[in-house]
């Protein structure tokens, strides 16, 4: 799979972060839009406004969140379909203005795309540590009938 990275929009953009999308509902504030450097802000992938007043970044409320969420994220595979393809070829970061790093949809949001990452392939193939070739690349002697 793809880099998918989490991070505050209030922190700096920086190149790692690839193709920057904001996942929250609401604008954050504080922040111009000139000065977000987004390349995508998904409004509509961020939770339904009765989950997020329900959770109101209540980190006992954690778990019940990210699965009513994810519950909501199966109905937007459009929208889930816009950050997978773009995760194929560079690497995404999810932006979000919550202060709790630990506890928000962000966080969740990449949960959801990382367990369903079967339909993301890998930006590069996974290598042998001794080699650095891609596996498929790799044998063993005993493979070409050598002992």
């Amino acid at each position: 799979m793809g880099k998918i990275l989490v991070k505050r929009i209030y922190e700096p953009a920086g190149t790692s972060d690839g193709f920057r999308v904001l996942v929250d509902r609401i604008w954050p504030r504080g922040i111009a839009k000139a000065d977000a450097k987004l390349h995508l802000w998904l409004r509509d992938i961020g939770p339904s406004t009765a989950l997020r007043t329900w959770f109101n970044h209540d980190p006992t409320r954690w778990t019940e969140f990210q699965r009513r969420y994810h519950a909501e994220l199966k109905q937007k595979s459009t929208l889930l379909a816009t950050i997978t393809a773009q995760a194929n070829t560079s690497p995404v970061t999810l932006l979000y203005s919550a202060k709790d790093e630990q506890h928000n949809q962000a966080v969740a949001l990449r949960s959801f795309l990382l367990q369903r990452g079967a339909k993301i392939r890998p930006a590069v193939p996974p290598t042998n540590q001794s080699h650095g070739r891609p596996i498929e690349q790799t044998r063993r002697r005993s493979d070409h009938g050598h002992d």
